[in-house]
């Protein structure tokens, strides 16, 4: 059951966090209930952040400072909660082999060696990498357990977006943005906010500054999507656009979602129907458990005593 559980939550958002240093002065930065965040793993934290998004090397390093203090943040909350849930977690081998290569494969790299030897060019250390794996991946796991009775499935409307005479199928790959505002006065200030910072220093740096979402520190970035796995308001926002455009922002459940357009392709297929039904059932399933994500995340965030020094 444990593996199956795994299996499924491995498709939604095994993004990761951050690693290694040790020449820096340490100094404690954030108290968490009975742990610290020291300036060593803020570090750490940017070391990886640049590994994963070389871009970020151009980027102003105050800025990546703090999208790195904000990483470590999440995932001492995150082990937290996890350490609150669990006992003795472990991530099984095979599933965090596959986490690793979906990571170093966004890089361009095509085995685990190397992978390895571009840690450590980076000086980044390997087992804190895989550390840093299995504490989201046990997240996602807590996730699953705590929110999958409540995931909802509207089956008949999956199938009538598959069209069973298609020859070919359009695929996107996508850059997304989430956030949230307070009001909805407040929307188009943030988002002439949000576009100044994609125009002047690029979509990767807006979404490590504004996004709430994991895919933060990747820099916004998701996988092939096709267009039938989009729900209806996603396919208009971006049915007109061009390679490198991004959309306004998106109602969506949880909040806005700006997303960049980085790549189009049209496919020739066979349409399996039950196939690609199963296919539009997973992604709708992660997607939810998303959203679910960040809804506990808020609240165990808001139970927990933090202090900045």
């Amino acid at each position: 059951m444990l593996k199956k559980n795994f299996l499924i939550c491995l498709c939604f958002s095994f993004l990761l966090f951050i690693t290694s240093s040790n020449s820096i002065e340490n100094k404690i930065l954030i108290k968490i209930e009975n742990q610290i965040i020291t300036s060593l793993d803020v570090n750490n934290e940017y070391k990886y952040l640049v590994a994963l998004n070389p871009n970020l090397k151009n980027s102003d390093t105050n800025d990546v400072i703090e999208f790195s203090k904000k990483s470590a943040l999440q995932e001492k909350i995150k082990k937290i909660e996890i350490e609150k849930n669990f006992n003795k977690p472990m991530v099984p081998q095979e599933f965090l082999e596959q986490i690793l290569q979906n990571v170093y494969s966004r890089i361009g790299l095509t085995n685990l060696e190397e992978f390895k030897n571009y840690l450590i060019i980076n000086n980044v250390d390997f087992e804190n990498v895989k550390n840093k794996i299995e504490i989201e991946a046990l997240w996602n796991q807590l996730i699953f357990i705590k929110f999958s009775s409540k995931v909802k499935i509207n089956e008949k409307e999956l199938r009538e977006k598959i069209k069973d005479n298609s020859t070919f199928i359009k695929s996107y790959l996508l850059s997304e943005i989430s956030f949230e505002v307070s009001n909805i006065q407040e929307l188009d200030k943030k988002f002439q906010e949000i576009s100044k910072d994609i125009i002047d220093k690029g979509f990767d740096f807006a979404a490590f500054k504004h996004s709430v979402s994991p895919t933060s520190n990747v820099g916004g970035k998701l996988d092939w999507i096709n267009e039938n796995s989009l729900n209806k308001n996603i396919r208009a926002a971006i049915k007109n656009l061009e390679i490198n455009d991004f959309t306004k922002p998106i109602n969506v459940p949880d909040g806005f979602l700006i997303l960049k357009i980085n790549n189009i392709k049209n496919t020739k297929i066979e349409i399996d129907v039950d196939k690609e039904l199963q296919k539009l059932k997973n992604y709708e399933k992660n997607n939810q458990l998303n959203q679910y994500s960040k809804i506990y995340f808020n609240r165990v965030k808001k139970d927990l005593e933090i202090s900045e020094f």
